[in-house]
């Protein structure tokens, strides 16, 4: 992912998943906050898309002791991190963008001021949750090929 303007947000995020087995943080801001839509994210998470913060390798942390931890290897070769006590998928890696971690905005405790400035993979997102809001549009092969905005 390209640098996006993440807001003037500073200091440390905080997240867990859904049990509080695997706790985390993140120095902020974050490089990117985008929605993706494509069908590997939809199908991870059970929803229409993910919004996703995209940090720095050194900017985050586990902060849990005991933190629970399931990875899975997707066929495009990028790691998905869940707990495996509640099956929360947290984090998002991938080759396609070495030294970058990719967190779901809702496993933050603390994200109000996180705010998305496009999307991804746009031009899959499903016809029944289609995108309403004016942000940037990418898609195409890599999900980042600028689309055409819709005419109005």
């Amino acid at each position: 992912m390209t640098d996006t303007d993440p807001g003037t947000l500073h200091g440390i995020l905080h997240g867990s998943c859904a049990c509080g087995a695997s706790r985390f943080e993140c120095d902020a801001p974050p490089r990117f906050v985008c929605h993706c839509h494509c069908g590997n994210c939809r199908k991870a998470h059970g929803a229409a898309f993910v919004t996703w913060a995209g940090f720095r390798d050194e900017q985050f942390r586990w902060t849990s002791e005991s933190a629970q931890l399931g990875r899975w290897l997707t066929d495009t070769g990028a790691t998905r991190t869940f707990c495996t006590v509640c099956g929360t998928t947290m984090l998002y890696a991938s080759p396609r963008w070495p030294g970058e971690v990719h967190v779901a905005v809702a496993v933050l405790d603390d994200a109000e001021d996180l705010v998305p400035k496009l999307h991804v993979y746009a031009d899959r997102a499903p016809r029944w949750c289609p995108i309403t809001d004016a942000l940037p549009r990418y898609g195409g092969p890599t999900g980042t090929e600028p689309l055409v905005p819709p005419s109005a």
